[in-house]
C-alpha cells in the first residue's frame, strides 16, 4: 500500500512514515497543502492522512479539491479539534475518516489499513496461492509451513503478486505499489529484489518473468 501523510509538524511527520513503513507500507511526506495537492496529482495513493490545520493551502481546501477532482485516494483526516462538528466539517469537506490528536499510534494503522481495503478490490486479511501463506497485518509470510525472512520490499512484492492471483505485474506497477517518491525508476531495485524473493521462497520456483510485461505468480 502506498500512503501519502501531509502534516507541517516535520517530527511528527516523519515518526508517523518511519511507523508506516515498519509496517509495510510505502510512504511519501508532504509538509504543506500544495505539496500535498502536486503530489496527489502525480502519484496514486491508496490513502492520504491529512493533517488539517496546515500551510500555504489549509486541509480543508486540500480535501475539498481532491474531492471534486475525483481522486481515488481515501483520506484520513487529522486535526487537534475533536468535537462531533469538527469530525462532520471534516467528513462533510470529502475525508473518508477522521481522527483527533493526540492518537495511538496502533488506531492510526487500523484506520490506515481499512482505508486501503475500501479503496480498491476487497482483499483477504491472509493471503495464500499454492504452498505460499501471506499474514499481512501480522507481515509474516510461510512457505509449505517455514517461515521467510523477507525484508519488507520484499514482503511488498509478494503481496502485489498473490493480490493479483496469477495476472502480469508490471516493475512500472511494483514500484509505484511497494516503493516511495525516492525510487530511482532507472535502477534495477525491482529486478534485483524479486530476486532475492525467488531465492527465499525456495523450490520449486514460483514467480514467472513475463518478457516484456513483468512478473506473476
Amino acid at each position: 500500500m502506498r500512503v501519502l501523510v501531509v502534516e507541517d509538524e516535520a517530527v511528527l511527520a516523519r515518526a508517523v512514515a518511519r511507523g508506516l513503513r515498519r509496517e509495510g507500507m510505502a510512504v511519501d511526506l508532504a509538509f504543506d497543502g500544495a505539496d500535498a495537492l502536486e503530489k496527489a496529482a502525480v502519484n496514486h495513493y491508496e490513502v492520504i492522512v491529512l493533517d488539517r490545520d496546515l500551510p500555504r493551502v489549509h486541509g480543508d481546501a486540500v480535501c475539498r479539491r481532491l474531492a471534486a477532482q475525483g481522486v481515488a485516494s481515501r483520506i484520513l483526516m487529522l486535526t487537534a479539534a475533536g468535537t462531533v462538528d469538527d469530525r462532520v466539517e471534516g467528513l462533510n469537506l470529502g475525508a473518508d475518516d477522521y481522527l483527533g490528536k493526540p492518537f495511538a499510534f496502533t488506531e492510526l494503522v487500523a484506520r490506515v489499513r481499512a482505508l486501503g481495503r475500501r479503496g480498491g478490490e476487497p482483499t483477504p486479511p491472509v493471503l495464500a496461492r499454492h504452498d505460499v501463506i501471506l499474514d499481512r497485518a501480522r507481515r509474516e509470510a510461510r512457505r509449505g509451513g517455514r517461515s521467510l525472512p523477507l525484508t519488507r520490499k520484499e514482503l511488498g512484492v509478494l503481496e502485489v503478486l498473490l493480490a493479483a492471483d496469477g495476472a502480469v505485474i508490471s516493475s512500472e506497477e511494483l514500484l509505484e505499489r511497494v516503493w516511495d517518491e525516492h525510487a530511482d525508476p532507472f535502477t534495477h531495485t525491482v529486478r534485483v529484489t524479486v530476486m532475492h524473493l525467488r531465492r527465499k521462497l525456495g523450490d520449486p520456483p514460483l514467480i514467472e518473468t513475463v518478457i516484456g510485461a513483468g512478473y506473476r505468480l
